[in-house]
């Protein structure tokens, strides 16, 4: 990176630091969240991949092309993600950082970071595959948050506060069913795909009672995205969706919200909701012109056909191969922060 460029994505994130300084949520008000905290994939990741020695990260142009600043931060899309939606939506900030940014300010640490890491999952083999981030490995940044947290408020009690009235937005199952079950088969020979989903699912309340143990309470589970309509599974075919790769998708979802209407019992004194993803997307996928889209079969970005980006990403329902535009998430998001708002606020 040359000179000129480190000076301009510097000035853009101090830009984007100082815009959003007073946007920061200081009492719990009527909403009783204090901040919002990120983990899983790439849905969520917010540049924790940067400074990784790993094919999976997009620091670079055109991603970003839409965010402030024209700057790529490492979101995977083409401007703001799912997780700076949530957070905007919970009145905490309207971008959410990212905990390895070198760059972290620490008034940002009072009100969420994100811990996410694109090409992760839930599956270890998952996140050695991508060179991503294990979930495990986010607790693990998420416990020297709770140390560098503690350091900046100086007050015990305001820390656990600030930990126990957070949400914790998961999403994770998208590259363990996508890429180590079907792409490179990593677990076809160990698990069918019914006992792999429940190995996801019990791996996800394994992370759930990780964060659980240090104070965490509140949660919003995320789905999978329908994975049989990414570009990238239906390169094949424009017009229909890859049925196994959705059906795949659906089973684990299933299991997965009925697991999580039942963990109030395994954990006194936390409230969860489960975040269906895969139904409002496919909604945009089905009829993308009612939400004032054009194309829910291509990308707007980055595929063989796609090499030179489109001039308008907002009228796509895809940035990349895997990955929503900004427009989409912000179309899908409202509900979404208002049953958040009504389950855990």
């Amino acid at each position: 990176m040359n000179c000129l460029m480190f000076s301009k994505m510097l000035l853009a994130f101090s830009l984007v630091s100082l815009f959003y300084v007073g946007n920061a949520q200081q009492s719990y008000g009527n909403s009783t969240v204090s901040a919002l905290f990120a983990f899983g994939d790439s849905i969520l990741d917010t540049g924790n991949n940067n400074l990784l020695p790993s094919f999976s990260k997009v620091n670079f142009y055109p991603y970003g092309r839409d965010f402030i600043g024209g700057v790529a931060t490492g979101r995977f899309g083409n401007g703001r993600v799912f997780s700076d939606m949530i957070a905007e939506g919970l009145g905490l900030k309207n971008i959410l950082p990212a905990y390895r940014d070198p760059y972290l300010s620490d008034n940002d640490l009072t009100t969420g970071v994100c811990f996410a890491s694109g090409g992760s999952g839930l599956d270890a083999i998952t996140a050695r595959t991508t060179g991503s981030i294990w979930v495990s490995d986010q607790v693990t940044d998420f416990q020297n948050y709770i140390t560098r947290l503690n350091g900046v408020v100086g007050n015990q009690e305001q820390a656990n506060a600030i930990i126990s009235n957070a949400v914790y937005l998961i999403s994770a199952g998208n590259n363990d069913i996508a890429i180590t079950y079907f792409t490179t088969g990593a677990r076809r020979l160990q698990y069918t795909l019914p006992a792999y989903n429940d190995q996801l699912v019990t791996w996800t309340r394994d992370l759930i009672k990780s964060l659980y143990d240090l104070g965490a309470r509140k949660f919003a589970v995320m789905g999978t995205l329908p994975l049989g309509c990414l570009p990238g599974a239906r390169a094949l075919d424009r017009v229909l969706c890859e049925l196994f790769s959705n059906q795949a998708a659906a089973m684990f979802n299933q299991q997965l919200s009925a697991d999580i209407d039942n963990l109030g019992a395994t954990f006194p004194g936390a409230k969860f909701v489960y975040v269906d993803m895969y139904n409002p997307l496919y909604g945009l996928i089905s009829n993308p012109q009612a939400s004032g889209f054009i194309d829910a079969a291509d990308a707007c970005c980055c595929t063989p056909t796609a090499l030179v980006p489109c001039p308008d990403a907002s009228r796509f329902v895809f940035w990349d191969v895997a990955h929503p535009t900004q427009k989409s998430y912000e179309t899908i998001a409202p509900p979404i922060i208002e049953n958040i708002k009504a389950k855990l606020a």
